[in-house]
């Protein structure tokens, strides 16, 4: 099989001749290791055989967005202002909300040997704020997407792997809007508040999700969010109210056109996975194994695995820490657990990748031990 037919065949449930094998965003993010941008961490020479081991050796899922444009006449310049600017090695961006006789603030710091951005300030703090975002109208958020750049990227990867569209939920966008406490306690004592703010996300998404799936339809999609109605953030009981009520609609929308909607979701899952089938939905990522997640692979896959997917579920912590002779217990492990009994499908797959400027050597053999394994894994 080719790498692409042994991924979709994987999404329909079908027979493949061994699980595919990815590496999540490296192989998932198109990155350039030749730009010399001096926050781009992928232009150390560490990185180089990593990447072209993902591009060359791995069943290739793509993670990509559509284009978007704002609406003609938004006026987003009438309540957002943002600048950034350089100090001491580190890239700051702060964005300024003006709305109501207020301004909201928030700021964010980028480190040139860290692929990640800190938030420093939230933007929402208080209920107060809460109320103050909402008076911005949906229209200054709603943009118009262009499915153009999906099928240049699936005809750039040919054989090699299928494209992923990668999209936020409701509760993705609200939350990320709090400090984690902020959020917590905002999500569990102002209860209508919070509705308020999921239900302007939605009528956002919605119908941004919906187009383009009707005009790219029959792919893979992403859905980012539900972690935050996980546990130790929220009990498991408001996962129904904040999660099935306005993500399941995005799930519905994905398969209404044949596409197969995968439900990201870190953390402690056990709890919420039957509100999670309540949705629907065609594969789950990452199922982390304890301590950092609740429930074992195995049991994943002998309790929800005939009707999901699974993706997983190799702690990134355990590729850079493990030597390699323990690692290569833990993948056997994984893809007998991924694969015992019935079950729809599998793929071999860490829950994060490294976010550094340098891959070790140890790293380096040990996502080449996954490639192997996966490889040359029969039932």
């Amino acid at each position: 099989m080719t790498r692409r037919e042994r991924l979709l065949a994987t999404l329909r449930g079908e027979p493949v001749d061994r699980p595919p094998v990815s590496f999540y965003e490296i192989g998932g993010w198109k990155v350039n290791p030749d730009d010399p941008d001096p926050f781009n961490i992928y232009n150390h020479p560490s990185w180089r055989p990593l990447l072209e081991l993902a591009e060359n050796e791995t069943d290739i899922i793509r993670m990509c967005s559509p284009a978007y444009s704002p609406l003609p006449g938004a006026r987003i310049e009438d309540f957002f202002k943002t600048e950034s600017w350089t100090e001491g090695g580190s890239l700051y961006t702060r964005t300024e909300v003006r709305v109501g006789g207020h301004v909201l603030t928030s700021l964010t710091r980028r480190d040139r040997d860290i692929n990640t951005i800190w938030t420093l300030e939230h933007l929402l703090k208080t209920p107060e704020d809460v109320k103050l975002y909402l008076q911005i109208p949906d229209e200054v958020f709603i943009c118009e997407p262009d499915v153009a750049n999906l099928f240049a990227a699936e005809h750039e990867l040919g054989d090699r792997g299928i494209v992923m569209i990668d999209t936020a939920d409701p509760i993705c966008l609200a939350a990320g809007l709090f400090s984690l406490g902020d959020y917590t306690v905002i999500a569990f004592t102002e209860r209508n508040l919070f509705h308020e703010l999921l239900e302007k996300f939605a009528r956002i998404l919605l119908p941004r999700v919906e187009k383009v799936a009707r005009e790219f339809p029959g792919r893979l999609w992403r859905i980012c969010g539900p972690e935050y109605a996980t546990e130790p953030y929220l009990p498991p009981e408001l996962f129904r109210e904040y999660v099935i009520r306005y993500t399941g609609p995005l799930v519905r929308a994905i398969q209404k056109y044949g596409g197969f909607a995968r439900i990201h979701c870190h953390g402690r899952i056990k709890k919420v996975l039957p509100y999670i089938m309540e949705m629907g939905p065609d594969g789950i990522d990452p199922i982390e194994p304890p301590p950092q997640g609740d429930v074992e692979l195995s049991y994943v896959r002998s309790e929800y695995g005939k009707d999901l997917v699974l993706f997983g579920n190799i702690e990134v912590s355990d590729i850079e820490t493990l030597p390699p002779s323990e690692f290569e217990k833990v993948v056997i492990k994984a893809l007998k657990d991924g694969t015992q009994g019935e079950g729809r499908g599998f793929v071999l797959m860490p829950t994060a990748a490294p976010y550094g400027r340098v891959v070790s050597e140890r790293t380096l053999t040990n996502y080449r031990t996954m490639v192997r394994l996966a490889r040359d894994f029969a039932r």
